[in-house]
């Protein structure tokens, strides 16, 4: 990678950018005019991007391109020219940052595949090309057909072959998903019909405490790693030391994402430090996508979990010199909180192990439909070894959305021995709920564990969206998903539950971690459904009955 310098700042972007952007400008480029594909044994079909073009922008239908859409019925005519119409705010920088990055890469390799040029080769580098100059075309910007227009290849070839088998493959993954999430509510619901709810449940757990709380910043520096580690502490106003509570959030997240849990947190006695992972958080997303700095490395599986123990090394020895701190803090009493990628990092700091074995065996190659392997596969960049990542200190973990399929398995799972509650939302497509939650539920050998699935949840059902001006990749509406308040309530009621139960050892609590206590938070549209580890063996016994293995076909 070539840096060019600018002052004291250095910009990581590739040569061509800026020279493709120019060359954009003023030398014809060489322009798909066709999208191409074989249907055996009827022989090959093609359609015209300028039909494609004139359907978009006024809605007429060619006569060559009606012989395509007779096939299709109205809503799919509309979402078709709702996507070739739709224009994506990105910038060529944006576009090539994210493209030459190893996950960008290495999805566009996937799409490649299925995007060909006309010598039927991976579509990855002229895809690319496309993308950026589309995208710092000040007239037409990046849209599907601009994309086209600006292919270095004379046709697209759609490989129909392995597009087709892509569908199949998702179909599959989709209906033994919905039949899972269906058969584990009704398991739910069967044992909520056994759980009567007490009287002795005083009030909505959805509802914040009554303890006063002020936070505090940290803008702290590990000498040793040479790395910032800042954080916000939620202190609650109590005359006892608190139990600390960390939460630790996904990539091109912040600390401010869940303030709400933490505000919510700590209005229950508990002291929360939510922590900012600065390889990997929103800041440094947004300074990598402008190319001022260097894409997320291998070493950050390492280094989140290292600033979580560092964090709770520095507030242990402030606490003997910090008359604000002193008293205040049961460090030695501590909960873990994690979404996404922090999810990852709270089961790793719970003491699960990265397995190398199984990186080496499902990234060499990945074919895998399961987004969120394709980062697991980065932790194939870490010299293979045995990593203490463990902190006795933490007693319990929360962990939203984790990923865990792959870079621990079951083995590494399997050696966590600490109270666990994983949250799964059963539309998630980054860290899809049944590899990533429901299976990795089974592995856990711990006698307290909990899997807690919200039907119709997603990958942003929890976390608290960004205002629209400071997020790092723009998300439609239909990605964030329906009613996150919902979720996001039932966040704070079950964690609370769960903290209160085994951080805390407030027994009264325990009831709150019952499927009949969820079915009665439960509203549509984001139904929930709670599992224990009495129930851990019915669903082994489901995921044998219902799966299969899910990869891209060859």
């Amino acid at each position: 990678m070539k840096i060019w310098h600018t002052g004291t700042k250095k910009l990581f972007i590739r040569p061509g950018v800026a020279l493709c952007s120019v060359c954009s400008m003023t030398i014809p480029a060489l322009s798909a005019e066709r999208l191409t594909f074989t249907y055996p044994p009827f022989g090959e079909f093609s359609i015209a991007v300028d039909d494609l073009e004139v359907f978009a922008k006024d809605g007429r239908v060619t006569p060559d391109f009606a012989f395509y859409v007779k096939r299709t019925t109205p809503q799919q005519r509309e979402q078709l020219r709702h996507l070739l119409q739709q224009r994506f705010a990105l910038t060529p920088v944006y576009v090539s940052q994210f493209t030459y990055s190893p996950l960008g890469e290495k999805l566009f390799e996937r799409l490649g595949d299925l995007l060909q040029t006309d010598a039927r080769t991976n579509g990855l580098y002229a895809l690319r090309s496309a993308l950026i100059l589309a995208a710092a075309d000040q007239t037409e910007g990046l849209t599907v057909i601009n994309v086209m227009h600006r292919f270095p290849s004379d046709r697209i070839r759609l490989n129909l072959t392995e597009g087709l088998a892509l569908v199949d493959d998702l179909s599959n993954l989709l209906r033994h998903r919905d039949e899972i999430v269906r058969e584990l509510h009704q398991l739910s619901t069967s044992a909520a019909s056994s759980q009567a709810l007490t009287e002795t449940q005083p009030f909505d757990l959805r509802v914040p405490g009554t303890v006063a709380w002020h936070k505090q910043s940290f803008d702290l520096r590990d000498p040793e790693r040479q790395r910032a580690v800042p954080f916000d502490l939620y202190l609650p106003e109590t005359s006892a030391p608190a139990p600390v509570i960390v939460i630790s959030h996904g990539v091109a997240e912040n600390r401010q994402t869940f303030a709400y849990l933490a505000q919510h947190l700590a209005s229950y006695g508990f002291a929360v430090i939510a922590i900012a992972h600065r390889g990997g958080d929103a800041t440094h997303l947004q300074r990598y996508l402008a190319g001022l700095e260097a894409p997320p490395a291998a070493p950050e599986f390492l280094d989140r979990p290292r600033d979580v123990s560092y964090v709770l090394d520095e507030l242990q020895r402030r606490l003997q010199t910090d008359a604000t701190l002193q008293g205040h803090l049961k460090l030695e009493q501590v909960g873990l909180i994690g979404h996404s990628l922090g999810g990852y990092t709270a089961l790793a700091l719970a003491g699960a192990t990265l397995n190398f074995k199984q990186i080496q065996q499902d990234c060499h190659p990945n074919r895998s439909l399961n987004l969120s392997v394709i980062l697991q596969c980065r932790a194939g960049d870490l010299p293979s070894k045995q990593y203490t990542l463990r902190d006795p200190r933490i007693k319990a973990v929360f962990a939203i959305n984790p990923l865990s399929s792959t870079i621990f398995s079951q083995q590494g799972m399997s050696q966590i021995q600490l109270p666990v509650a994983i949250v799964g939302g059963s539309e998630d497509i980054f860290t899809p709920a049944v590899p990533e939650q429901i299976r990795p539920f089974t592995w856990l050998q711990t006698p307290n564990k909990y899997l807690v699935l919200i039907e119709k949840g997603n990958h942003f059902s929890a976390p608290m969206p960004s205002p629209a001006s400071e997020q790092v990749f723009p998300l439609p509406s239909n990605l964030l998903g329906s009613n996150p308040a919902l979720a996001q309530a039932y966040i704070k009621a079950l964690s609370l539950a769960f903290f209160q139960t085994h951080l805390a050892n407030r027994a009264e609590f325990q009831p709150y971690l019952s499927a009949a206590y969820v079915q009665s938070l439960s509203q549509a549209p984001l139904t929930l459904s709670l599992l224990d580890a009495s129930q851990s063996d019915r669903v082994t016994q489901l995921l044998q009955t219902t799966t299969q293995p899910v990869t891209f076909a060859r």
